[in-house]
């Protein structure tokens, strides 16, 4: 019993140690981003991101990138954060700007309102932003349940009643908008174009006939999956065909 005490103390000492570790190479690498030494902190953010994924740690990690002109690298890292924050509009606009700065203008194909409409509100925040309201529309519920069961107002009723049909609602909604970024975060089939050029065929195969070129930094949506080295891919105008595997960085 007494080694089995000692091996806790010694596993516990050891947690204890790695926290401030943690947290000072998060610092240092803040520390040499503010001061311009953009390679350092780059190395700093990688090693943080090889312990577990941070939207803030991928934002950081794409304004280096930026700051470097190394733009696909930058749109691969806000890609990744705004798959942990999609509510952050930071991200958004420093994705956007580096977005503007590749080759390609691709103009996406057109759809009705109600969707474009249903996508803002599922990125509205993330997926633990979802939970939360979850969370908090669930004990709404119960309180308006109970209202409506135990008032003797029939004013109260009317609220309890249809608060509780809201709360019921926004339960269901943000359960769905919560499944929806699980799916998104966990099955991911978003990519960016690394290679500064790569020609897409119409076969996976280097003798299929040529389609289109496309360059570092666009992003695509791998469609099939199935080959080790070649991905069918499709662009947000539509186009569809094959590149190598190697060309892209998966989201």
């Amino acid at each position: 019993m007494k080694g089995l005490g000692k091996f806790f103390l010694v596993i516990v000492a050891a947690m204890m140690g790695l926290l401030p570790a943690q947290a000072q190479t998060k610092a240092e690498a803040d520390s040499a981003y503010a001061a311009g030494r953009y390679d350092e902190a780059i190395s700093g953010y990688s090693a943080l991101l090889k312990k577990g994924e941070s939207a803030e740690v991928y934002y950081n990690l794409g304004n280096c990138y930026y700051k470097t002109d190394h733009i696909a690298s930058a749109i691969l890292n806000y890609e990744r954060a705004l798959l942990l924050d999609p509510g952050s509009s930071d991200v958004r606009f420093n994705l956007e700007l580096a977005r503007s700065k590749t080759i390609d203008k691709i103009t996406p194909e057109s759809e009705m309102f109600f969707v474009t409409w249903f996508r803002d509100m599922v990125d509205l925040t993330g997926m633990d932003g979802w939970a939360r309201t979850g969370v908090v529309a669930f004990v709404l519920l119960c309180v308006l349940v109970l209202l409506y069961l135990f008032s003797s107002k029939v004013s109260l009723k009317k609220v309890g009643f249809f608060g509780a049909v809201l709360m019921l609602l926004v339960v269901v909604l943000a359960n769905v908008f919560a499944w929806m970024q699980h799916r998104d975060l966990y099955e991911r089939s978003g990519a960016v174009v690394m290679d500064s050029s790569v020609v897409v065929k119409s076969t996976p195969d280097e003798s299929g006939t040529d389609l289109f070129v496309l360059h570092e930094g666009t992003r695509v949506e791998i469609i099939d999956n199935s080959m080790k080295e070649w991905k069918e891919i499709r662009l947000a105008d539509g186009k569809i065909g094959w590149m190598p595997a190697k060309a892209m960085e998966v989201i």
